[in-house]
């Protein structure tokens, strides 16, 4: 903590938080070390002793939205008393939750893309993950990944302004996702 009582964010952070402000909300071709570096109160020396190059960057956020939906995640299971399907349950209230991780994240991934596909990777391997969980979830595989895809397309259709539901009908959407992930549904 710092002297005033405040906790000290880590420099590592600060630079990550100002790179997904930057890419959300001028889009990946903009982004650059000085900007990123500008807005997070450090020097380009210092940014770039955290992330070498803008690809170290673009990979850190992506692996940053990445842990954080995962902790999100977590959370949810945990909380959850029932044990079939609340992997399912999980990741469909995660996605849906704009409070959690929300839309944001889908601007920053589609600048990520823009930028460097390759730097999805990391969280085209935790989907994969995420999927077997889901298919190994206690209850019907097909019901449970269909609920994981209407989460999905709900997310891009809000992400990219597709005709997304209004919030009464979203949350009714979210209520019969979730009764897709419970026994006897």
């Amino acid at each position: 903590m710092s002297k005033d009582g405040e906790e000290k964010i880590p420099k590592r952070m600060l630079i990550l938080l100002a790179a997904i402000e930057v890419m959300r909300e001028l889009g990946g071709e903009q982004l650059t070390l000085e900007l990123v570096a500008k807005r997070a109160g450090v020097s380009k020396g210092g940014l770039l002793y955290h992330f070498p190059g803008k690809e170290a960057l673009v990979n850190g956020v992506v692996e940053a939205l990445t842990n954080s939906f995962e902790a999100d995640l977590e959370k949810r299971i945990v909380a959850d008393p029932i044990s079939s399907g609340r992997w399912s349950r999980a990741y469909i209230e995660s996605t849906f939750d704009e409070a959690g991780v929300g839309n944001d994240v889908g601007t920053v991934l589609a600048s990520a893309l823009f930028l460097n596909p390759e730097s999805l990777n990391g969280i085209r391997h935790a989907y994969a993950d995420w999927q077997l969980n889901i298919e190994n979830d206690g209850l019907d595989p097909v019901q449970t990944t269909i609920a994981r895809l209407a989460a999905d397309g709900l997310w891009f259709a809000e992400m990219f302004g597709l005709a997304p539901p209004g919030k009464e009908l979203k949350q009714r959407v979210l209520e019969a996702l979730l009764q897709l992930t419970k026994e006897g549904n």
